[in-house]
């Protein structure tokens, strides 16, 4: 039985990935940043479990903090592999970016280095599709892919948590290259995770169908979210271990492509009584109004940009059949209003 160190474990990614993990019978250490959050993630997957019989020695816990040494390579004493999910997701951008850049990249270079100490020899890493599309694409080419990186100049590419991802990410690919060659590197590059928590505690991605079965603004603007279920996310990256393919690749996990208001017509036909709107904000207007709010500036160098990601490489690599969109959409509301977040 292979053993897997997942930082991150208690957030909305990790507790999934912690399930996949179990059920396809490894041994599980999980960390947190306390360890009161031991009993959230235990309790959050073991509904889903195929076996929950000897729970105890397959998931143990250890606490970790990004920005602290301590525990670190104790913590990877004994592990095969390393899965190294954590990072800062925040709402809104922080007013200092180093407050997220710093626990990326240094929590990353940590976690690689004490993997290094301990000998291990897999590591997967949870990386973004932030890390590749805040660029322009290259003349000729019709999609983002694995091969592009984002430019932290370019007004897509230089917002805090854009910039954390890509910078932590080069910083991995850097590490292993010139200080740890024996570590098989993957990295999973999702686009924006959406589907049903495994509990109620779940990260910020989810707002954003809240936020529109809420109706919570008049209009909406002119994005696009290339979007993927965050069942696929998990099944990639535990995939990748055994996977030979995939060590020293960057895969993009990304289902398909919707626009805000494409998205909102979905969720009123679902659900017609809800509070959902699906009128298209004017650009010109957004313009103006990013004068005085700060929220409207930071979106608007993504007014209009098209969204095309591949995941050719994923699907070649790892054989995944998405699961489609709408059934992605239908899962993260039916969640959201069974559980009493929105009003139906």
């Amino acid at each position: 039985m292979k053993r897997v160190l997942i930082t991150g474990a208690s957030g909305y990614i990790g507790k999934h990935i912690t399930l996949a993990l179990l059920n396809q019978g490894y041994s599980v250490r999980a960390s947190v940043r306390n360890l009161n959050k031991s009993n959230e993630v235990r309790s959050a997957v073991l509904p889903h479990l195929l076996d929950s019989s000897d729970l105890d020695t397959r998931l143990t816990f250890v606490e970790l903090d990004l920005e602290k040494d301590s525990g670190w390579d104790a913590a990877l004493d004994g592990i095969d592999v390393l899965m190294h999910t954590a990072s800062p997701f925040p709402l809104a951008s922080p007013k200092d970016e180093n407050d997220l850049i710093r626990p990326a990249v240094d929590g990353t270079l940590r976690a690689l280095t004490a993997a290094h100490n301990s000998g291990v020899k897999r590591v997967i890493l949870t990386s973004s599709m932030a890390a590749i599309y805040g660029r322009e694409l290259p003349a000729g080419a019709g999609e983002y892919d694995e091969t592009m990186w984002t430019d932290v100049t370019h007004p897509v590419g230089r917002g805090a948590y854009t910039k954390s991802k890509t910078l932590a990410e080069k910083a991995a690919w850097d590490y292993v290259k010139s200080g740890a060659p024996e570590i098989a590197l993957t990295t999973i590059n999702p686009v924006l995770v959406l589907g049903a928590p495994l509990d109620k505690n779940f990260g910020s991605s989810i707002s954003l169908v809240e936020r529109i079965l809420k109706g919570s603004d008049p209009m909406l603007p002119d994005l696009k979210f290339a979007i993927v279920d965050v069942r696929d996310v998990a099944t990639m990256h535990v995939d990748a271990i055994k996977n030979d393919a995939t060590k020293g690749e960057r895969i993009l996990s990304s289902s398909e492509t919707k626009s805000f208001v494409e998205i909102a017509k979905y969720l009123k036909s679902v659900y017609p009584t809800s509070k959902v709107k699906t009128a298209q904000a004017p650009t010109a207007i957004l313009k103006v109004l990013s004068l005085f709010d700060g929220a409207i500036k930071t979106i608007l160098p993504m007014i209009g940009k098209p969204m095309r990601i591949s995941n050719a490489k994923a699907k070649h690599l790892l054989g995944i059949n998405f699961i489609p969109v709408e059934v992605t959409l239908r899962d993260s509301a039916d969640y959201l209003i069974k559980n009493g977040f929105v009003k139906k």
